[in-house]
């Protein structure tokens, strides 16, 4: 389409989406800085998970580890451990594996460079374009959700959000329209534009400073663009939670490194597709029947809907010695998933 590449055409666009951003952007805490680190941090956490979420443990985690070596310097469970609440944490993980790589092969500084980047564990394209822009002024095009959603609409693009053309189209978009002054800034505008104003369902087409040009906005419908990614269809998970309570507090276990919640803290648990299964595969953990349900709650995951059952252990759990990775604390103050806390306190009611 001549309107996606006339060259003047994308400059104006640029020109007038950028300088909205620099009057009205949100005044978020990884904005406050121009370190690699900090902003390679956040770009992580920010995959998959709202900035509200993000914002109260963005600076709690950078406190913990404030530097490349601090991370990469502890073990793999306590990086998980201070992850808690983030949830996907095969991110902590690869960023965990990313800081000692970057110790070991560019001696603990951040590299600049978008091929470099993508070289670490965790980054992607996306994410090396976020980081080489906006910490080093390169001009690295990025595309997320937001950013294919802003084109296509713009430029009534045709396809799913999940379309390899409309995909390939919005980087190819992305690309031409970051060079220019401010790279990082006007990669910054695109996504806050996606995420503030043209939004998924209720875009704000009356306060958008680029109505005027959206062929979008001329069809009447924008939010039409892009039509809706196929979703896959969500698992049933049944949990069987174990309840042992002592006036030192409630026997926990850590989850191992592998799958969901990685290194997180939990009730003894079973888990299967059925409640049946997953009792049994609790009472076969702890050697032992199952006292009566005291709870139940329910959770959802991105790709599971999932119902927990908090069951008595019967027996004395308080005069066995605890295994490696079990203990008996104070329960809410432990780094628990979720699903565990939210258990926790409807046990506790």
């Amino acid at each position: 389409m001549k309107s996606t590449s006339s060259t003047s055409s994308l400059k104006r666009l640029r020109k007038v989406l950028l300088e909205h951003y620099l009057r009205t952007h949100r005044d978020l805490p990884w904005r406050r800085t121009r370190d690699p680190w900090s902003i390679w941090v956040s770009e992580i956490m920010l995959q998959q998970t709202q900035v509200k979420t993000v914002v109260p443990r963005y600076q709690a985690f950078l406190d913990q580890f404030p530097t490349v070596e601090a991370l990469a310097a502890v073990e793999e469970a306590v990086v998980c451990e201070a992850w808690a609440g983030l949830g996907f944490y095969r991110r902590a993980r690869n960023l965990h594996k990313a800081a000692g790589v970057v110790m070991t092969q560019w001696g603990g500084v951040v590299p600049e460079t978008v091929v470099e980047l993508e070289l670490l564990p965790g980054v992607g394209r996306y994410t090396a374009g976020a980081v080489a822009s906006i910490a080093f002024g390169q001009e690295a095009p990025l595309v997320d959700g937001n950013v294919i959603r802003v084109f296509a609409r713009l430029f009534a693009l045709p396809g799913r959000s999940d379309d390899p053309k409309l995909v390939k189209r919005a980087w190819e978009l992305a690309e031409k329209m970051v060079a220019g002054e401010r790279p990082g800034d006007w990669n910054q505008a695109l996504m806050e534009h996606g995420a503030t104003l043209c939004t998924p369902h209720a875009p704000t087409c009356p306060l958008c400073p680029l109505r005027k040009q959206c062929a979008g906005y001329k069809t009447g419908e924008p939010a039409q663009f892009p039509a809706t990614a196929r979703q896959p269809k969500k698992q049933n998970m049944s949990v069987a939670f174990g309840w042992a309570a002592s006036e030192e507090g409630v026997w926990l276990e850590q989850r191992a490194l592998e799958g969901l919640w990685p290194g997180l803290w939990e009730l003894p648990s079973g888990q299967a597709e059925s409640e049946e299964a997953a009792r049994t595969l609790l009472e076969k953990k702890l050697g032992g029947a199952l006292g009566p349900e005291i709870a139940t709650v329910k959770h959802t995951l991105s790709h599971r809907n999932v119902v927990a059952r908090v069951y008595e252990i019967r027996g004395d759990k308080g005069s066995v010695s605890f295994k490696k990775g079990e203990r008996v604390v104070e329960p809410l103050k432990a780094p628990l998933t979720s699903l565990a806390k939210k258990a926790i306190v409807a046990a506790l009611a």
